[in-house]
């Protein structure tokens, strides 16, 4: 099971709000933890958010708010996980879990959406967190998928030599219709559904996304988001014929280097399925958070 590092609790806020409440009240200039760096589940959940803000904002019908305690990023699309909430802040007690869970519940019942909750679970105190599934349940929201969140301070070298591949950046009409082509077969979903989320080109300013191809055949994708301070990867994924070739860890070496060199970032987020867990382990990736999913 993936779990925080030492300083991943929302306690450690918690600790540093009674801190500065005890005070004296003149010398309250900042709360202690408006000047601490943000614990690392953090920074995969703020990357994890501002990703699906990037896709919300490009679109027309997409929307952005903020609630007590839960942000909401929604492209107001079909393919429901793309119409998102996400807990904003530490979640202390089962009745505010609750209370974090109705309001997204409302704000899509309103609109007729079907929508996917990315919960972080480090934010959420225990016991709360030890219960959180059964209310999510109660709720109607059913469980999706449970994902490790991972961090890089740096990327380590590849362990064996990579296949030479053709990496183009999404600019234009044929590299988005490899890019979605190939999202709707390793994500199950289907085609009209990918291109409606992708259907503005602005989406790539912030959603920068690349295309691997080998014999001129698209085959691996990867994308980018920068936020947080760090450098979040999304969309990996490879063509079933061409996987377990090293063609998608290409692919992500590939981008990352670009992306570093344009933003001089070198610290680097992931959320990994079960098969992606040992090679991202191997590029020095190390579990920080977990990410539980539930959908409408």
């Amino acid at each position: 099971m993936p779990v925080s590092n030492s300083g991943g609790s929302p306690r450690s806020n918690s600790l540093c709000q009674s801190l500065w409440a005890s005070q004296p009240a003149g010398l309250r200039l900042l709360p202690v933890y408006a000047i601490l760096e943000p614990v690392e589940f953090q920074l995969v959940a703020d990357n994890l958010r501002e990703s699906f803000r990037a896709i919300a904002s490009s679109r027309t019908a997409g929307e952005l708010r903020e609630l007590h305690g839960v942000s909401i990023a929604s492209a107001g699309v079909t393919f429901q996980m793309f119409n998102t909430a996400f807990l904003s802040g530490p979640v202390a007690t089962e009745a505010e879990l609750k209370q974090r869970i109705r309001l997204p519940i409302g704000h899509f019942d309103q609109r007729g959406q079907e929508w996917a909750y990315w919960v972080c679970e480090d934010w959420i105190e225990q016991p709360a967190r030890k219960r959180s599934r059964r209310w999510f349940e109660h709720y109607g929201l059913r469980l999706s998928t449970e994902l490790p969140g991972m961090i890089a301070d740096r990327i380590l070298p590849p362990v064996r030599p990579l296949p030479h591949i053709d990496v183009r950046r999404v600019r234009g009409p044929a590299t988005w219709d490899a890019f979605c082509q190939i999202g709707s077969v390793c994500f199950h979903v289907p085609l009209t559904w990918f291109r409606e989320v992708f259907d503005n080109h602005a989406v790539w300013d912030r959603f920068i996304s690349y295309v691997g191809y080998v014999d001129d055949e698209p085959v691996s994708t990867t994308s980018l988001v920068s936020g947080g301070g760090v450098i979040g990867v999304y969309n990996v994924a490879t063509l079933p014929g061409s996987q377990r070739r090293g063609f998608g860890e290409a692919v992500m070496r590939h981008a990352l280097a670009e992306v570093r060199k344009e933003r001089g970032m070198e610290r680097v987020i992931l959320q990994s399925t079960p098969a992606g867990l040992k090679l991202y382990e191997r590029m020095g990736f190390r579990q920080v958070a977990r990410v539980t999913v539930y959908s409408s």
